[in-house]
């Protein structure tokens, strides 16, 4: 069967993400990454869930426009939300991609003892040449516990660089720094790609995945 066949179009990952990369690998599932360019601003008076969905839904029909069916475009945005009710978070402060040390800092001192809520936004649309592809959004939410770890730790983790293109600033999985006390949901959504519910999505598109 080849890549382009009817039965398995060719699948684009929309995401320069090498975490995302890795995680979608382990469905066994042959895939070429374009990256998307859009602009990542959150609109004024845009909720947080509004805003990832949106986003996923951007990132996918950016790439959607520059290629040919048959294709399946899978396209994922993930932010790290903080907020005073965090299991059923309306409204709250968005934790994006520090730009400089100083903003990682200050994103783990606010994130340190307390818990957050990571979403990852997915959207997978199907190109077969009808004018109005099929598309299917759904969104993740898994609740984060940080442990209480203190400034020195802060402050050799951001040193690494490695929280320069996470959102809120850390990885849950840096093997140095283990930030995370415990979490509820999913492991991999809150590294950017929730397995489980892609799953789900690519079943509902025929895709049967090997993971």
């Amino acid at each position: 069967m080849t890549g382009n066949s009817p039965e398995r179009p060719q699948f684009i990952l929309a995401s320069g993400s090498p975490r995302r990369r890795e995680l979608l690998a382990s469905f066994n599932i042959p895939f070429t990454v374009i990256k998307s360019d859009v602009d990542e601003t959150q609109h004024a008076d845009e909720l947080p869930l509004a805003y990832v969905e949106r986003l996923s839904q951007e990132k996918a029909q950016a790439v959607a426009e520059r290629i040919a069916p048959p294709a399946l475009v899978l396209a994922a945005d993930t932010v790290v939300i903080l907020a005073a009710d965090t299991i059923g978070v309306i409204d709250g402060d968005v934790l994006g991609k520090p730009a400089s040390e100083a903003e990682s800092r200050a994103m783990l001192e606010r994130l340190r003892g307390r818990p957050h809520l990571v979403c990852t936004a997915m959207t997978l649309k199907r190109l077969d040449g009808n004018p109005s592809p099929q598309t299917l959004t759904q969104l993740t939410k898994t609740t984060v516990y940080m442990r209480a770890y203190d400034d020195a730790e802060i402050d050799a983790y951001v040193a690494t660089g490695d929280s320069f293109d996470k959102a809120g600033g850390y990885a849950i999985q840096h093997e140095g720094f283990h930030p995370v006390e415990r979490i509820e949901g999913s492991y991999s959504n809150v590294m950017g790609l929730p397995l489980e519910t892609l799953g789900q999505m690519l079943a509902e598109f025929g895709i049967q995945s090997e993971v």
